[in-house]
């Protein structure tokens, strides 16, 4: 079994993109036994990348799922499973037949995952969509942005990780501790739209009490305030300062040299405020400013890239980043004083692992041989 929170869980995860292998990418990440159903000739896709980290902590079994060995072996591990993750548009696992009422049918109390990005109902469930897409119906991509420019895309960050994956995942272990008492597994219906929604929740409530404006680029949180925002430093980089408190803002004037600044609340005096600090900080390299912010309560850290970010102290004193099979990344979260998940190990190729799943499934190697030359599996 392994280390980790969920070790003795077994998932069985029907190959995808970004969302689904990501949630069970945490799965794996916190101990669950996760064995990745890839296609048994894997094709070649834009976004597939060779040792992809989203891969990672799972073994993989090769199996074509259009011949009807295939579909019966998915089955034969969805039988020993506690859950199932596929991440296809709605209706495809059902044509393959390994759809929710095929699957519970061979194991009642499994838990099935399901990641789309509309849902898998409503009007656009059968619509082609990418996270670009569904944060911009979740309402949650119009906010970003400077003001008078553009939307700002943030990355795939918040519908297929935050809004996607984190909440399958999520949902996944509320189904799991529902089945502690029902004994029944259900069907956990993720999408990216209705995640990235939950995640503007403090938005509303900010719209509502008459705190947030409807014009980008002009509010507390999205750039307006000069005191919550990015500024570029003498050497071409960046510092982020969030000083909103006033202990905090006092703090920062003092690290920056502000003479008689103006109230930092007062919105009429943002423009002004804002020259201030940009002329204040571009006298110092990022660095520089860095240093003389230790020990302060300024709010003022550097604005980092990916691959600076595992050599900030504080991510190298608790581990934030590791180094699986020669690629640096982000270490599981969160942390746990008693059952502390193991370092993943760098992603399998499609199909290592086929023999080694089947034997534990207890086929025999003549069963196995048999599903080989049926062409069932790699």
């Amino acid at each position: 079994m392994k280390a980790g929170p969920l070790g003795g869980l077994k998932v069985v995860e029907l190959a995808g993109l970004a969302p689904a292998p990501f949630a069970c990418m945490i799965l794996a990440d916190l101990g669950a036994d996760v064995v990745r159903v890839d296609r048994a000739t894997p094709g070649a896709d834009v976004l597939g990348i060779p040792n992809d980290p989203l891969a990672r902590g799972r073994r993989s079994i090769g199996v074509n799922t259009k011949t009807p060995e295939g579909v019966e072996v998915v089955l034969k591990l969805a039988e020993q499973a506690d859950v199932l993750i596929e991440g296809s548009r709605p209706g495809v696992a059902e044509r393959m037949g390994l759809g929710p009422a095929v699957v519970h049918a061979r194991n009642s109390r499994l838990v099935y995952g399901r990641m789309t990005g509309w849902g898998q109902d409503g009007p656009l469930a059968q619509a082609a969509g990418h996270d670009i897409n569904y944060v911009g119906i979740a309402g949650a991509l119009e906010p970003i942005g400077r003001a008078g420019e553009a939307p700002v895309p943030p990355l795939n960050l918040v519908g297929d990780f935050g809004g996607g994956g984190l909440m399958l995942a999520m949902g996944v272990l509320a189904a799991l501790y529902e089945r502690t008492s029902s004994g029944r597994g259900q069907v956990v219906d993720a999408s990216m739209v209705e995640g990235a929604a939950l995640l503007t929740t403090s938005l509303h409530g900010l719209r509502a009490a008459g705190a947030w404006s409807g014009d980008r680029g002009d509010n507390l949180l999205d750039g307006g305030a000069p005191f919550y925002d990015t500024y570029e430093t003498a050497d071409g980089k960046y510092v982020a300062i969030g000083a909103i408190e006033m202990r905090f803002w006092g703090d920062l004037v003092k690290v920056l040299g502000l003479a008689d600044p103006p109230p930092h609340l007062d919105k009429a005096q943002w423009p002004k405020l804002r020259q201030l600090i940009a002329e204040a900080v571009g006298k110092h390299t990022r660095d520089d400013l860095v240093a003389r912010a230790e020990g302060t309560d300024a709010c003022l850290t550097p604005v980092l890239s990916p691959w600076e970010a595992s050599a900030h102290p504080q991510n190298a004193a608790r581990g934030t980043f590791v180094d699986i099979g020669g690629t640096v990344q982000p270490a599981p979260a969160p942390r746990f004083d008693r059952t502390p998940p193991a370092t993943p190990h760098a992603p399998h190729q499609a199909g290592t692992d086929t023999t080694d799943v089947l034997t534990d499934l207890g086929l025999s190697a003549a069963d196995v041989a048999a599903l080989r030359t049926a062409g069932a599996i790699a």
